[in-house]
């Protein structure tokens, strides 16, 4: 949400800076994500100003230029060649000096030097009006009045003022803040002042020939619709300072009409829609829902389908307008318009949110009817629209206001006592300085005791309607950085399960960390279309949109999103690590499962002089996975190859039933998905399954072996099918005491090998722990395990 300084200082008179008033709605809850200087035109016509044309004369080496004698109030006149077929002595024009950069609608900003033209020479630039961004106009020079003051700044001629835009990241909860007015009330509570509210009290009804009768079938979807007509007015351009106040918060200015929706929306936070009353066919509006399927064209020129929930603003034969959200076509405000009807309403927030996400249309209108608007400032926010179409517009107002109201808007009563609120807050704060907070928030104490308040709380707070939602307002505008942290903390024993979850996931983290990773974040809510299996997918009831309508299934697709944002923005080298749940419905129940994300793209290592900077592969994965298992004690389990839909290619360990972690390539169905076309590798962790894995292990501490160990090692042939864990649990199994280790140093697949073999060169590590071996011992071990690789897989010693 966009803030203007100088809009803001309509409501409120301070003397606070920009950069105060930004510190201070941070501190507040209105958290200013950015402060930036903003100037109507580009440059804000700095180093120009108004001059007197003394002398013109012809050039007397061009025909189209003349040499004229300039006086800008320094009592010395410069001679500016000037190309305009409009100068002439006499004239008071706007002079940007030697040294003042020009900002022109087209092309790039250029500064001004003193220079020769065609031999004569020139120190400065008399002005059209579209070299300095005034105007489209380059016919010729501007040429100002007779009457204006010589040497004064082009600034303070044309009244342009620099201002200040807060970008403000605005939380959901807080609607009652989506403009000027809110962010005003707040700051006036903060500051302990008033503020102003726009005065409408010059509003009256000229005539009563434009009656349109309103009639509202669904007060539950519409529960207040106040309306006006305006007859005689002029659809033009805005006036520039309505167009500036427009520009300042990055609202592109329309026309008159439009404009002034657009600036109350702002300035109060009320929604309005002004509609062509001639278009309204007879002369009625129903508030009222379409049947389903019901043909509409918006503005964008899209045809869309109703559905039967959606409310809609209708004349006597067709609808015309989507309550609170979007307009129609043909009932809008064009250049022909003259007589125009002004709607100010107040809709169900969960109606216009439903019916928002379903045509997938976001406007500043829907953005404040979904959270809540103030049902109290219809009439208020017509007047002052009405009054300012008058002012830039012309016409009459031509009927009284209509308002329809069946059910007024009550406060919210909220109990409150003092000793809950402050200790909630954890401080101890004058019960006068709460009540002080509490009234200047514009909340009506009703009734008051020793020991609490009993409150009126206006309907445009729909977010306060507890005792701790008063508390989060009574300390925010305390001040959170008035809450002293206390010296002493007090603590309890507690018991906790062995091994502590949090302390293996920070060492795992730690190393990854150590190694390189970078941990993610990524967003538990994703689309639909990332779920492997539908039947499992996790809806969201109300989703914030169609990219973000159920929980997620996987880590993959998520951090591929990051991936790609990464690479998109050419950071392609990436090692990634995220602990994360994914949520499933199964049985009809919700299944949340810890896990562990690890993933490489891209070079093992960014380029350096004298470094391999070759592609990650398989194996530099591999080695991220065999890290994290081996830190975690963990031993005696088997692995075997992937292939599913969810990895291109690669392997798993398991125990039993239990499989630990599923390690391999992505595949491109899902590269593809994301938006990626370089290969990814990743590892799926079951974190609850490894947890449960270190729990039950045996920590058993061992003297140092006194005796040494003894390297061998085979070469052999076998079917391409038989793996290294086979080979090495054969092994194992051959001599369980004396076999320390066995590693692969080689494997061959290729020329002259039988068909259907690949060779094998294995190192076997011998150790007894109670004597030296002798060559005979191992010898023996030797024998017994050729004798098994032969027997059991089928090998051939070479």
């Amino acid at each position: 949400m966009k803030i203007s300084y100088n809009w803001l200082k309509q409501f409120i008179q301070t003397d606070k800076t920009p950069q105060e008033i930004s510190l201070i709605l941070t501190n507040i809850g209105l958290e200013v994500e950015s402060l930036e200087k903003v100037q109507p035109v580009l440059g804000g016509l700095e180093g120009l100003v108004i001059g007197y044309v003394a002398e013109c004369a012809q050039h007397p080496n061009a025909d189209r230029l003349r040499v004229t004698k300039v006086d800008v109030g320094t009592g010395e006149l410069l001679q500016i060649v000037c190309g305009a077929p409009n100068v002439a002595a006499g004239q008071k024009v706007v002079v940007a000096t030697v040294g003042t950069t020009v900002y022109p609608n087209e092309g790039e900003p250029f500064k001004i030097n003193k220079s020769k033209i065609r031999g004569e020479e020139s120190a400065g630039m008399i002005c059209a009006e579209d070299e300095i961004g005034l105007g489209a106009s380059h016919a010729g020079i501007m040429v100002l009045p007779e009457d204006t003051e010589i040497g004064i700044a082009a600034k303070s001629y044309f009244k342009m003022e620099d201002d200040f835009m807060f970008e403000i990241g605005l939380t959901p909860n807080r609607a009652d803040a989506a403009s000027h007015l809110g962010v005003a009330r707040d700051l006036a509570a903060y500051l302990r002042t008033s503020y102003q509210m726009p005065d409408v009290s010059a509003f009256k009804t000229n005539n009563e020939t434009l009656k349109i009768e309103v009639k509202v079938e669904d007060t539950e979807a519409c529960p207040r619709y106040s309306s006006v007509s305006i007859s005689g007015v002029t659809v033009k351009p805005s006036p520039d300072w309505l167009k500036d106040k427009l520009k300042v918060i990055g609202i592109r200015p329309i026309n008159n009409i439009v404009d002034v929706t657009n600036y109350v929306l702002h300035e109060l936070g009320q929604p309005l829609h002004a509609f062509d009353a001639d278009q309204i066919d007879g002369k009625q509006v129903i508030v009222k829902q379409c049947p389903e399927g019901t043909p509409f064209i918006t503005l964008d020129d899209v045809e869309r389908k109703l559905s039967a929930e959606d409310l809609m603003i209708c004349s006597a034969t067709k609808p015309m307008c989507i309550a609170g959200v979007f307009g129609g076509k043909n009932s809008g405000v064009s250049e022909q318009t003259t007589n125009v009807f002004l709607e100010s309403a107040y809709f169900n927030s969960v109606s216009v949110r439903k019916t928002s996400k379903r045509h997938g249309l976001k406007t500043d209108a829907s953005f404040r009817f979904e959270r809540g608007t103030d049902p109290e400032i219809t009439v208020t926010a017509l007047k002052r629209a009405a009054l300012l179409i008058k002012e830039v517009a012309g016409g009459e107002i031509s009927s009284a206001i209509s308002d329809i109201y069946p059910a007024p808007a009550q406060p919210f009563d909220v109990e409150v006592t003092y000793e809950g609120i402050i200790a909630l807050i954890g401080q101890d704060i004058p019960t006068a300085e709460i009540k002080a907070i509490i009234v200047a928030l514009g909340i009506t104490v009703a009734a008051e005791t020793e020991k609490g308040l009993s409150l009126k709380v206006p309907a445009y707070k729909v977010d306060v309607t507890r005792e701790c939602d008063i508390t989060e307002e009574v300390l925010r505008i305390y001040g959170y950085d008035n809450i002293v942290i206390p010296t002493k903390v007090n603590a309890s024993l507690a018991y906790t399960a062995k091994p502590n979850k949090e302390n293996i996931q920070n060492l795992i983290a730690d190393m990854l960390t150590a190694n390189g990773f970078l941990e993610i974040w990524c967003n538990s809510l994703t689309r639909s279309a990332f779920s492997k299996k539908p039947e499992e997918a996790v809806q969201i009831l109300n989703p914030l949109s169609s990219d973000l309508n159920v929980m997620r299934q996987s880590l993959l697709q998520p951090a591929l999103e990051s991936v790609v944002y990464n690479q998109n923005r050419r950071n392609t080298d990436l090692k990634f690590y995220e602990f994360g749940k994914t949520y499933h419905l199964i049985n009809g129940e919700y299944v949340e499962r810890p896990r562990l994300l690890v993933l490489v793209t891209g070079s093992k290592q960014s380029e350096q002089w004298n470094q391999n900077d070759g592609p990650s592969t398989f194996y530099n994965l591999k080695a991220a996975v065999d890290a994290i298992i081996g830190r975690l004690g963990i031993a005696n389990f088997q692995s075997e190859e992937i292939s599913d839909e969810n990895f291109a290619y690669g392997l798993k360990y398991f125990r039993g039933a239990q499989t630990l972690v599923s390690f391999g390539a992505a595949t491109a169905a899902d590269r593809k998905q994301a938006g990626t076309d370089k290969e990814v590798f990743y590892a799926d962790f079951d974190w609850a399954g490894l947890l449960d894995a270190v729990r039950k292990n045996k920590i058993i501490n061992k003297e140092v072996p006194k005796y040494p160990s003894v390297r061998r090692d085979l070469s052999m042939l076998v079917d391409q099918k038989v793996t290294f864990d086979e080979l090495k649990t054969i092994a194992f199994k051959t001599e369980k005491k004396l076999i320390k280790q066995v590693q692969v140093f080689d494997v061959y697949e290729g020329d002259k090998l039988p068909e259907g073999k690949k060779s094998y060169a294995l190192n076997f590590t011998l150790q007894d722990e109670e004597q030296t071996l002798t060559d005979k011992q191992i010898d023996a071990v030797m024998q017994k395990i050729i004798a098994n690789l032969v027997q059991n897989a089928k090998a051939e010693i070479r």
